[in-house]
């Protein structure tokens, strides 16, 4: 991911002994380069530097095989993990059909979290003694400690039992690293979160689009209080950012008028982007760079599309062929075949096909019914010097304003007049007419409106709605609500596995 419009410096290899996981693999590693702990952030450029290292981490969202959102599309009832078959990619596989163990888990969902805490854990102790205006000290730490609440936030949910490290640590400490419990890593998140809203900026500049404001951690902090059950303070933090529904926040932010623009890949950080994060298809990288760190590129577009994909009439979509993972369940079609959101959410290959307008070979578990949001269009294939498939530009949301009017409508409990207010808006921006609030409402309305942006596993889990949900995928209640630690995280260490996978 390209964040800040900068490259991702020397910095990060040359700290790396700061910047592994829990692992042995990863302990061992040399530091190199020239740029060494001891002689690094002696200006403001090298701070920069450090803190464009704690946000390239936000990449993992829809960057690399291993991205959050295909991963997590995966284990929902809305889609399949599809692919090539039932052996590409065996962790999605896995959660796809809850055979997912320690040994299949892809661990780079932990690793690559766990990079983005040692880098900010390391650069939130340098800052106060960097040669800088005190003011953009502050914003810095901040931003660094927004991001790590965010990298946390995704840990604990897709873990739950993880250590909580707030301090860089020595190689020897690694190995005594215990778990800590959830209400404590999640009291830090809502402490780094309450501290940088202070000296967040409200807006920024264009340039700037990829950084925490204010409105997008008070929009986290909200959401991290809603997987509490702290419905109170989780409604107050979301009334700030949404203001009065279906008009303009004090943030700015406000819902666009047509669905289907928040997926046209040049609208970036449009007014309905609370917290987005930002891919380009000028980094040149190919296979050898792919899913490491540095590749800048979206993945989920290529992985989304359709296999061999040929276009035969004029006015069928004009694609390139994609990997066919993420397809939609038969549920899910039926479903969403009368909303008006249908068109920008599904790509109905299956119908195109046998009206002779365009064909593919479907992959595994093929439906026909492919995830359009994140589609590849032929316009957007890099013409640069990367691998085409790797370097796809479209931005992905990790929270957008019709996100946050739901999580708001369900914090007051899908009842009164503002909850009606919140649900009503996001319908009647697809010309849905208005609905009785209600807990229910609120979920289908989510259903519709997020459908293949990651977020419907941790929903049913967060309702308490994925046993009976996920029960024909093999989902089993007390142990699949969370992943298990990957198997090398727990060797040499005093990690325990998360129960029912041992």
């Amino acid at each position: 991911m390209k964040t800040i419009n900068i490259k991702l410096l020397s910095f990060v290899t040359a700290t790396v002994i700061t910047l592994g996981s829990c692992s042995k693999e990863y302990l061992e590693v040399e530091p190199k380069g020239t740029n060494l702990e001891s002689n690094y952030y002696q200006n403001q450029e090298q701070a920069f530097a450090g803190l464009v290292a704690v946000y390239d981490v936000m990449r993992k969202n829809s960057g690399g095989f291993e991205n959050m959102i295909t991963m997590m599309n995966a284990g929902s009832d809305d889609h399949y993990a599809g692919g090539g078959g039932a052996s590409d990619g065996a962790g999605i596989q896995g959660f796809s059909n809850y055979s997912i163990t320690a040994n299949i888990m892809p661990s780079s969902l932990w690793n690559d979290h766990y990079q983005g805490i040692f880098r900010a854990n390391y650069l939130l102790t340098k800052l106060p003694s960097v040669p800088m205006d005190a003011a953009l000290i502050d914003r810095y730490t901040a931003e660094t400690k927004a991001l790590r609440a965010n990298y946390y936030f995704n840990l604990v949910r897709m873990f739950k039992n993880i250590p909580l490290i707030t301090v860089p640590m020595t190689n020897t400490e690694f190995y005594t690293v215990v778990q800590s419990a959830p209400t404590a890593v999640y009291a830090q998140i809502e402490k780094d979160l309450t501290e940088a809203i202070t000296n967040l900026p409200s807006t920024v500049s264009a340039s700037e689009s990829a950084r925490f404001t204010k409105g997008a951690a008070r929009a986290l902090l909200g959401k991290v209080y809603l997987y509490q059950n702290k419905n109170t303070q989780a409604a107050a933090e979301l009334a700030a950012v949404n203001g009065t529904p279906g008009g303009t926040s004090q943030y700015g932010y406000r819902l666009l008028t047509n669905f289907g623009d928040l997926w046209t890949v040049n609208n970036k950080f449009n007014t309905e982007s609370i917290l987005e994060v930002a891919h380009t298809n000028a980094s040149s990288i190919g296979w050898e760079n792919w899913g490491n760190g540095v590749d800048e590129g979206n993945s989920t577009n290529v992985m989304c599309g359709p296999r061999t994909y040929s276009k035969i009439a004029s006015d069928a979509p004009d694609l390139p062929s994609g990997w066919s993972f993420n397809v939609f369940t038969q549920d899910f079609y039926d479903f969403i075949k009368t909303n008006p959101r249908f068109a920008s959410t599904v790509l109905d290959m299956k119908d195109l096909q046998a009206r002779g307008k365009a064909s593919y070979i479907g992959g595994y578990q093929d439906t026909g019914y492919f995830l359009n949001k994140f589609i590849p269009r032929r316009s957007d294939v890099t013409t640069g010097t990367g691998e085409p498939v790797l370097n796809y530009r479209q931005n992905s949301y990790v929270i957008r304003l019709a996100d946050s009017y739901l999580m708001e409508a369900e914090a007051l409990g899908g009842t009164g007049a503002r909850a009606q207010a919140l649900l009503d808006a996001v319908r009647a921006r697809v010309g849905l007419a208005s609905t009785p609030v209600s807990l229910a409402a609120i979920k289908a309305e989510r259903r519709a409106e997020l459908a293949g942006e990651g977020h419907r596993f941790f929903d049913l889990v967060r309702w308490g709605d994925a046993a009976a949900k996920l029960a024909s995928r093999g989902f089993k209640a007390g142990k699949n609500e969370v992943f298990p630690i990957p198997y090398k995280e727990l060797q040499n260490t005093k990690l325990v596995q998360n129960p029912g996978y041992n």
